[in-house]
């Protein structure tokens, strides 16, 4: 199949993601990451928060030397940067950091320190959704690593989709697995993944709104504790 055209117009690509999701459904991740690179070519990119490596890994086989985007919002761990300069060592891929337009230093000046104890969203959104969506102008597809099985908002994620919001296809290789089916192929491959994986986190974000999972929550329990919020705005 020869890559879209960039000017493939919105209505035709929204009918593309949505009769993928529907041929795909049933496919492997590496087949459908297959798809996304013959299908976008150069226009189709990978987002990680470097929580692990196992899209990345899956999108570097289907297609070497893919664009791999990292956010760095400035309050990472140390941990997940260190995940992100392996990643970008070891794998086929080419890392693509974005940043905010404001350090924190210069966002505490504006709008107080610790915004993202006061309105958390406002933080989400002027360090992770704005600079994404600035990123992501030059492609016209971009693969996730949201799985179903992730939290019930999660749960109905199409392995193709339309991004409404961006005007994008937005491809989940790995909507259907399950977390044994992320930890089979982890050790199957050697892939990397964050350490706090093994330090009592099961999702990792920026330092100040993660925690770790206490037995019996599900893996974004520790994300924003304490508050009705549990997506950053990245994902709807």
């Amino acid at each position: 199949m020869t890559a879209v055209s960039d000017e493939r117009g919105t209505v035709e690509l929204r009918e593309l993601a949505e009769q993928a999701g529907r041929d795909l459904e049933d496919a492997s991740a590496p087949d459908i990451l297959r798809w996304a690179a013959d299908t976008f070519g150069k226009r189709f990119c990978v987002t990680s928060s470097m929580e692990d490596a196992v899209v990345a890994h899956l999108a570097s086989r289907a297609f070497p030397g893919v664009d791999v985007v990292f956010l760095d919002t400035g309050y990472h761990f140390p941990e997940t940067i260190g995940t992100r300069d392996a990643v970008e060592a070891v794998m086929d891929v080419n890392v693509i950091t974005l940043t905010p337009r404001q350090s924190v230093a210069e966002q505490d000046a504006e709008y107080g320190p610790r915004l993202h104890d006061r309105d958390p969203d406002l933080c989400c959104e002027l360090r992770k959704v704005r600079p994404l969506e600035e990123g992501l102008k030059g492609y016209l597809a971009w693969a996730t690593g949201l799985r179903r099985d992730e939290s019930p908002t999660r749960a109905n994620t199409p392995v193709v989709g339309w991004d409404e919001k961006r005007r994008k296809v937005k491809v989940s290789p790995i909507a259907r697995w399950t977390q044994d089916d992320v930890d089979a192929y982890v050790a199957e491959h050697g892939v990397l993944t964050n350490p706090l994986l093994q330090d009592g986190y099961a999702s990792v974000g920026c330092a100040p709104c993660t925690r770790r999972v206490l037995e019996g929550e599900d893996a974004r329990a520790g994300r924003w504790a304490g508050r009705a919020k549990t997506e950053c705005g990245l994902h709807g």
